[in-house]
């Protein structure tokens, strides 16, 4: 299964060269909100995309009837199909599909909308609020723009819905259901009630400016939330043997796990993230040594980092010391259920290019990780197989790997 497009709209950059452009910079996009007033809160940052319109791919009447949700993901999906030269009307079999992930769906437009009902009336709600708001909305929007007929599914998996996403519609197209599947994930949650509901759990930040996300660093203290979409175009390899397609890389495993044991905090010890790890290298048919880089989850909260690090040194054994370890959340925050697409993206550009990206942020690593962690200004190192990690509130776990293509 092959990755022969890619898509996104992120505060880093959009498009495929874009996203890549804002990784090899290394510059953060976090700095203090501006969308709303964040003077209520304890945290005041947040990475914001300002330079996204989406009528450059809809129509004026489309964009109006889409709220931001939607839009990141119809845009994403446009830039993925032109990325891999698609034509959706000529191109496409009628099995093609999208398999999309989202934290929280439309809930910034809900929550406008409830605003708007307050001040007022039932007359000011937009008759599109009750399509919008549902998880599944960006999904079947993506079917309905590019007349996707095949597999339309879409998942609520907290931060690891995207590529929870990417892997389902890998087996998807592995299974012979479908021949061609869009797949990610999109994330607009910029708005004060649920800004706020994870600055009242203390999740989030309450640094200043471009410094507040700083993944596996001591002196780290929580996420930084951010917007933004990414999704690809998976394939059958001899498909895009046949197309002579540009190949980005090869998705050769995935597993899921659950910790089962906390809404927000993970098992310290790693255990079921190292299990969904060993698991997607058994079913890519690799052995831990083969990885030669591990882009993770890396939110830059305390626990989490130092579970996520706990997972990859139990499942990779004596080689966690050897590989090349990087979290990039500190360029583009944390989109929630968008962010582990947008890393998949970057893990098959990485493949691409043979660069590296750095940990933003990194001055100084928890004395107890021993990882081999990139530093902030990256490294040309030409991996050959990478593994992505995602996690998500609820327990939940994912693990890719990505390879060179060998079509």
């Amino acid at each position: 299964m092959v990755i022969t497009g890619i898509g996104a709209v992120t505060p880093i950059g959009h498009g495929a060269a874009g996203l890549w452009g804002g990784v090899e910079r290394g510059q953060s996009a976090v700095r203090e909100l501006t969308r709303f007033d964040p003077g209520p809160f304890r945290s005041r940052v947040a990475a914001e995309i300002d330079d996204f319109d989406a009528r450059a791919f809809l129509t004026d009447r489309r964009a109006r009837r889409l709220d931001r949700f939607s839009q990141l993901a119809v845009v994403a999906a446009h830039q993925a199909m032109c990325d891999a030269e698609l034509d959706p009307v000529r191109d496409l079999p009628e099995s093609t599909g999208c398999y999309l992930g989202s934290a929280l769906g439309g809930v910034a437009f809900a929550e406008a909308q409830h605003r708007a009902f307050l001040g007022r009336g039932a007359a000011a709600v937009s008759p599109a609020l009750a399509l919008s708001v549902f998880g599944g909305a960006a999904g079947s929007n993506i079917a309905i723009e590019l007349g996707l007929r095949g597999p339309s599914v879409s998942n609520s998996n907290s931060c690891a819905s995207g590529a929870i996403a990417v892997g389902e519609a890998f087996r998807l197209v592995r299974a012979g259901q479908a021949e061609v599947m869009l797949a990610g994930g999109a994330e607009a949650p910029l708005a004060p009630l649920t800004f706020g509901a994870f600055a009242l759990i203390k999740a989030m930040s309450t640094a200043a400016g471009a410094w507040a996300s700083r993944p596996f660093d001591v002196e780290r203290d929580g996420f930084v939330m951010g917007e933004g979409s990414a999704v690809v175009v998976l394939e059958a390899a001899d498909r895009a043997r046949a197309r002579g397609a540009r190949v980005y890389a090869e998705v050769r495993g995935y597993a899921t796990t659950n910790d089962a044991f906390h809404m927000l905090a993970p098992l310290a010890d790693g255990a079921q993230a190292a299990r969904a790890i060993r698991l997607a290298l058994a079913d890519a048919h690799l052995q831990a040594t083969e990885v030669d880089y591990v882009n993770a989850h890396a939110s830059a909260t305390p626990i989490g980092d130092r579970a996520e690090a706990a997972a990859i040194e139990a499942a990779l054994g004596d080689h966690a010391r050897e590989v090349a370890v990087s979290g990039t959340k500190g360029l583009y925050g944390h989109p929630l259920g968008a962010s582990g697409a947008i890393e998949i993206a970057i893990a098959a550009l990485t493949i691409d290019t043979g660069f590296v990206p750095g940990t933003t942020n990194l001055i100084r690593p928890d004395a107890d990780n021993h990882l081999r962690l990139v530093d902030p200004r990256g490294v040309h190192a030409h991996p050959r197989v990478v593994l992505k990690n995602a996690f998500g509130f609820g327990g939940s776990n994912a693990a890719l790997v990505l390879s060179q293509p060998q079509v």
